[in-house]
């Protein structure tokens, strides 16, 4: 698909809805990095899987930022269309994009949030500036090779029931899903008014990891929407299903790199 026809169907879109998958965690380049590796191995046997998303952008910091300017070329793209961005990623940099005002979800959480392990009081609670300077003390000692003792404490405990307190993200050990779940009533609403309208589906990276939340999800809406065309672009997952046969493109490329260069 040319770059040309790309820019004139999303120019042409009464309605935009973006889907942004786990290759905005950078995954791949992670996993290039010792110190990235022994730090998961590390967060894993103390059972703080919740703090893999903040670990994800700590060890990111060392790498060129590649994210934010794909991201803010999306931005631009979309820019004054009727526009609604899902992502499965937890990478910090999305939310720091200044996308429409409750224009975006992130039902798997991220770091700047926080809540009780048991989930006790249903509640969650900005993590603040020393919490957060805390976890990053703590992963300078995990980069040295050093394996701290208070991993499970960092976030203290909860007021209610003395459980220790979790980054709110898909990790965590009772994820209290209220931390997105109006902006989800939000997003299905906005779904609603998307059908026989002339609807753009970018679908960006979305692998197999959550595919209940992007991937199923807009295969179904642009099956059932008549007007609607998917744009798929994934390293390996690129393909389009036979229903959708004639109604979107597969392109096989890293979406990071896609964006880049469109």
């Amino acid at each position: 698909m040319e770059k040309e026809e790309i820019l004139k169907k999303i120019d042409n879109a009464e309605m935009i809805l973006v889907g942004l998958g786990e290759d905005f965690d950078e995954n791949i380049r992670l996993q290039k990095s010792d110190v990235y590796k022994e730090g998961m191995k590390m967060l894993k046997e103390a059972d703080c899987f919740h703090l893999i998303p903040a670990w994800k952008d700590f060890c990111a910091l060392e790498l060129q930022d590649l994210v934010t300017p794909a991201l803010e070329k999306l931005k631009k793209m979309i820019e004054g269309k009727n526009y609604y961005v899902v992502a499965t990623a937890t990478n910090s940099k999305i939310s720091k994009i200044s996308w429409k005002q409750e224009r975006i979800v992130m039902p798997c959480g991220n770091s700047s949030m926080k809540q009780c392990r048991n989930n006790c009081d249903k509640q969650i609670y900005a993590v603040s500036e020393e919490e957060q300077e805390v976890i990053r003390s703590c992963f300078r000692s995990m980069k040295r090779g050093e394996t701290p003792s208070d991993l499970r404490t960092l976030l203290g405990k909860c007021s209610k029931c003395n459980a220790e307190m979790e980054l709110n993200n898909i990790y965590a050990h009772q994820y209290n899903e209220e931390g997105y779940l109006p902006k989800w009533e939000t997003y299905t609403k906005w779904l609603q008014g998307t059908l026989n309208h002339n609807l753009v589906v970018l679908e960006l990276g979305v692998g197999l990891q959550f595919p209940s939340v992007i991937r199923w999800p807009f295969e179904k809406i642009v099956y059932f929407n008549k007007k609607a065309v998917m744009i798929r672009v994934h390293d390996t997952l690129y393909q389009l299903t036979e229903e959708l046969s004639g109604k979107g493109y597969g392109i096989s490329q890293n979406p990071i790199e896609w964006l880049t260069n469109l």
